[in-house]
């Protein structure tokens, strides 16, 4: 993960200071690009530990097209509580854009499986978050907005556009929740899960967590682990199907959220 780490030093070295939404305060670059190639191991930081468990539990919830914290993430994936009303809705948010595109039926998810399998040299292959008309309904819009598949031979890569990058905090949950969404398709597909290259649009550091990026760079970095998944159809895998194997990685690092 030292594509990563060099993602950090950038911004630390070269970001502007910018205000945001929190209050809190940044420094930011607009426009970075990283590449992960999932054949070197599962892309998941070992300067520190991430919670691989709730990155499953919060995507499987996305993919069962749920926006309700209480059906089976709030217990998991406390981050969202800061946004759900108090019925712990979140408005139309990823799970409904991609598996019931603003109310009309519309699978976002199965279609781009099934073109894959179709048409693999489509360029078309894109899933996107980002519907205008729901924003207004959701209580807080997709940072991670879309996405697009490309098979080449017999290995599938995964683009994702993301508008807004917590870099401390999300970034590191996000590649691993796509490095994961990338694998499932690929899995479905009779594919090799290949590069995933993550796009950020604002890519910026809280003023809040420096310090802990900082220890962080003074760390080596672990062999990469590996992910297993059982070999069942796409919408039918579960947590108990998703091990990850051989994850070493340095103690884990509190970074506050930014609400």
């Amino acid at each position: 993960m030292k594509q990563y780490l060099n993602l950090i030093r950038d911004v630390l070295e070269n970001g502007e200071p910018r205000a945001d939404r929190t209050g809190t305060g940044t420094v930011s670059i607009f426009g970075t690009q990283t590449r992960y190639d999932l054949r070197d191991g599962f892309p998941l930081l070992t300067t520190k530990k991430v919670l691989f468990a709730a990155v499953v539990h919060e995507l499987l919830w996305f993919l069962r097209g749920s926006t309700n914290i209480h059906e089976g993430l709030a217990e998991h994936t406390p981050i969202w509580n800061a946004w759900a009303d108090e019925n712990g809705d979140l408005g139309p948010i990823y799970g409904s854009q991609w598996r019931n595109w603003g109310g009309a039926g519309i699978d976002q998810i199965q279609g781009a499986i099934d073109m894959i399998k179709r048409d693999p040299d489509s360029r078309r292959n894109i899933v996107s978050a980002w519907n205008v008309a729901d924003l207004p309904r959701m209580r807080l819009p997709p940072c991670h907005a879309f996405f697009q598949f490309r098979a080449a031979g017999e290995r599938l890569d995964l683009q994702l556009y993301q508008r807004s990058a917590d870099l401390a905090l999300g970034v590191p949950f996000n590649i691993a929740s796509y490095a994961l969404l990338l694998t499932m398709v690929a899995q479905e597909c009779g594919l090799t899960p290949g590069v995933f290259v993550h796009t950020l649009g604002d890519a910026h550091i809280y003023s809040n967590h420096v310090d802990g990026l900082r220890e962080q760079l003074g760390r080596d970095t672990k062999a990469l682990p590996r992910l297993h998944i059982a070999a069942k159809p796409f919408d039918q895998i579960t947590f108990d199907d998703i091990e990850l194997i051989g994850y070493q990685h340095h103690p884990f690092i509190r970074f506050e959220v930014a609400v």
